[in-house]
């Protein structure tokens, strides 16, 4: 199991990674669009590394450093990709992560599925902070960001290698405190 439970949105069910899942994890994560705007999926993206990746999943929540989540349309049970948070228990914080396959984006999935988990970081995990980065370049993924609170924190410039050139990363992070009250960016 790569979920601890399942969190349910008006339009999504966010569950753990099954078998089942590698053929949509393959098409999708494969796409090179998805790719080139993660650190860690490569392109192209193959059977192996969908079948390491959910391995790798239930190894790091069996250690208590991954909480990772398969976003699927609620009504349909159809996988469109992924969010998780990896967690930093002695700090109280973990960093937000996300994907959503090409066919599913700008409908609002990726604000749903991450308002969701970082929901269940500071209200079942306890936790303090969560931070997370994007690619300068991918600004839609800094609107995600922004639409579920976090603030904008810095940039860490070239920080990144992604296919053979060094990347910007834009940072944010929310505190618990903000989460409650609403005071981050919106």
């Amino acid at each position: 199991m790569t979920a601890p439970q399942e969190l349910r949105t008006p339009r999504l069910l966010l569950r753990s990674f099954e078998s089942g899942d590698i053929p949509a994890i393959v098409r999708l994560a494969g796409a090179k669009e998805v790719a080139g705007t993660t650190v860690h999926i490569p392109h192209p993206y193959i059977t192996a590394d969908a079948e390491d990746f959910i391995a790798r999943m239930e190894a790091e929540y069996r250690q208590g450093s991954v909480a990772g989540f398969a976003i699927t349309l609620a009504n349909s049970r159809e996988f469109c990709g992924a969010c998780g948070l990896h967690l930093a228990p002695l700090q109280q914080r973990a960093e937000l992560g996300y994907w959503i396959g090409v066919p599913y984006w700008g409908r609002g999935l990726a604000t749903e599925a991450a308002r969701a988990v970082v929901e269940f970081g500071f209200y079942t995990l306890g936790l303090h902070r969560i931070h997370a980065s994007h690619f300068a370049a991918n600004r839609a993924s800094g609107r995600v960001l922004q639409k579920i609170g976090m603030r904008h924190e810095g940039c860490s410039r070239e920080h990144i290698m992604k296919w053979g050139r060094f990347v910007d990363l834009e940072n944010y992070g929310l505190l618990v405190g903000e989460f409650q009250s609403g005071t981050g960016e919106t």
